[in-house]
C-alpha cells in the first residue's frame, strides 16, 4: 500500500499523485526486463524531463520546478519504490546541476541551465577516482590552463550515467594545494578526448549505467569553470549534503517497495489455514519493517525540511543517509524471508530489491563515512538550532 504523506500545499500533493500514476503506468511494467538485461532507460529520463522531475528543487527562472526539498525526496520515493535504478538516476542528475545552479555567473546559467533542468540533458557528476573515493582530496585527474582553455587529464570512477549522460559535472586539481587546489568543470558529452569504459558488472542497480571517464587532454573553455578555481572541493561538498537526502530518500522508497511486495503476499499466502500476516512471528517481522521506513521517512523530511528553512543540516543528512539506507539493506533482506523460497527466485522483485539496497550503504559517503561525520560533529558540540515557524 502507498505511504501515507502529508504535504505542505495542494500543489504538492497533485504532483506526488501525478509521479505515482507514472511510476505505475510507465515504470513498474518496464523495470524487472530493463534491470535483468541491464538496459539504461533514457526515454524514461526525458519523459521525466517533460513532467518536469529533473529540475524540481530548483528555481523556477531557469526551468526549475521550485519545489522544497521536503516535496522533491518524496517524489524520488514514490520512483524508487518502484524502479530504484530511475530514483538513482533522478539523483544523480540534480547533484550534477548543483555547482551551476549554487556558483555558476548568471551568464552561465541562462545560457546552460533552462536544458539541463528542463531534462533535455541528462548529468553526471565525476568526483570519486580509483585510489580516491571516500578521502576525494586525493584525485589526481589534472585541469591545466592553457590560454582560454583549460586541458584535463585523468579518470573518474564509479559515474553514474557513465557514457549516457549529455554532460559531465568534474572535479580537478587545478594546483597541488590538497583542499584548494581543486576545481570545478562542466564538460559536454562530445568533447574531444573524454571516453567511458565499459560499464561496471555490478550486483544491483543494472539498469543504472556505471563506468569509469577517460579524459585524454580534454580541452574546454576556460567559461566552463564553476565559481573561481579552487572552489571545486567547496563545491563538491557543498553539493554531497544534498545527495546524501536523495539517496536517503531512494533508500527509503526502496524499502517502501520491498514491504508493500510483502504485505502484499502475506495477505495471500496461506498456512496452517489461514494468511501468513496472522501469524505473529511473521506479523512482527512486518511491523519492524513497516517501523523501519517510517524512521527512515522521518529522518529524511526533519533533515529536508532544515534545509528548506536555511538552516543547517550536514549531520542530520549523513544521519539520513546512514539510517535509511541501513534500515533498506535490513528491509529488503526481511522481505526476502517473508517471501520464503519465492523471495530467493527472480520471479519475484524482492531479491532484486536486496541486491539494490546493498549499494545504498557504500555511495554517497560509506555509512562508516556517515558516522564519521556525525560524530565529529559532536565532538565539536555543534548545537541544533531553535527555529519558530
Amino acid at each position: 500500500m502507498p505511504a501515507s504523506r502529508h504535504l505542505p500545499t495542494e500543489e504538492s500533493a497533485e504532483l506526488l499523485q501525478l509521479v505515482r500514476e507514472f511510476a505505475a503506468r510507465e515504470l513498474a511494467p518496464r523495470s524487472a526486463e530493463a534491470e535483468a538485461t541491464e538496459t539504461f532507460p533514457r526515454d524514461v529520463f526525458r519523459m521525466l524531463g517533460e513532467l518536469g522531475v529533473l529540475g524540481l528543487p530548483y528555481a523556477e527562472e531557469f526551468g526549475g520546478g521550485g519545489q522544497p526539498y521536503e516535496v522533491y525526496l518524496q517524489v524520488l520515493e514514490e520512483i524508487a519504490a518502484v524502479w530504484s535504478s530511475v530514483g538513482v538516476g533522478v539523483s544523480v542528475h540534480a547533484l550534477s546541476c548543483f555547482g551551476l545552479v549554487n556558483f555558476g555567473t548568471d551568464e552561465q546559467k541562462q545560457r546552460w541551465l533552462p536544458d539541463m533542468l528542463g531534462g533535455d540533458l541528462l548529468g553526471a557528476y565525476c568526483l570519486s577516482e580509483p585510489h580516491a573515493g571516500s578521502d576525494p582530496a586525493a584525485m589526481r585527474t589534472t585541469a591545466r590552463r592553457d590560454g582560454d582553455d583549460y586541458v584535463l587529464k585523468g579518470a573518474k570512477a564509479w559515474t553514474t550515467h557513465g557514457g549516457q549522460a549529455d554532460f559531465y559535472k568534474v572535479m580537478a586539481r587545478t594546483s597541488d594545494d590538497r583542499s584548494r587546489g581543486i576545481s570545478c568543470f562542466l564538460i559536454p558529452a562530445d568533447t574531444p578526448g573524454l571516453t567511458a569504459d565499459t560499464p561496471e558488472r555490478k550486483m544491483g542497480l543494472t539498469g543504472s549505467t556505471t563506468a569509469t571517464m577517460r579524459l585524454d587532454d580534454v580541452r574546454v573553455p576556460a567559461e566552463r569553470l564553476l565559481g573561481n578555481e579552487g572552489d571545486g572541493l567547496r563545491i563538491a561538498l557543498a553539493g554531497l549534503d544534498s545527495g546524501r537526502l536523495g539517496i536517503a530518500a531512494v533508500a527509503t522508497g526502496l524499502a517502501q517497495g520491498a514491504l508493500d511486495q510483502a504485505v502484499a503476499y502475506a495477505h495471500e499466502r496461506e498456512t496452517f489455514g489461514k494468511p501468513i500476516i496472522e501469524h505473529q512471528g511473521l506479523a512482527f517481522v512486518l511491523a519492524d519493517m513497516e517501523a523501519a521506513v517510517q524512521s527512515a521517512r522521518a529522518m529524511t523530511l526533519h533533515a529536508a525540511r532544515l534545509k528548506d528553512a536555511g538552516l543547517p543540516f550536514s549531520r542530520e543528512a549523513s544521519i539520513a543517509k546512514m539510517v535509511a539506507t541501513d534500515n533498506a539493506m535490513k528491509v529488503t533482506t526481511d522481505a526476502v524471508q517473508v517471501l520464503g523460497g519465492y523471495g530467493y527466485t527472480r520471479d519475484f522483485p524482492v531479491e532484486r530489491y536486496m541486491r539494490e539496497a546493498k549499494v545504498m550503504q557504500i555511495f554517497e559517503g560509506t555509512n562508516q563515512i556517515q558516522r564519521m561525520v556525525i560524530s565529529r560533529s559532536l565532538a565539536k558540540g555543534d548545537s541544533g538550532a531553535l527555529t519558530s515557524a
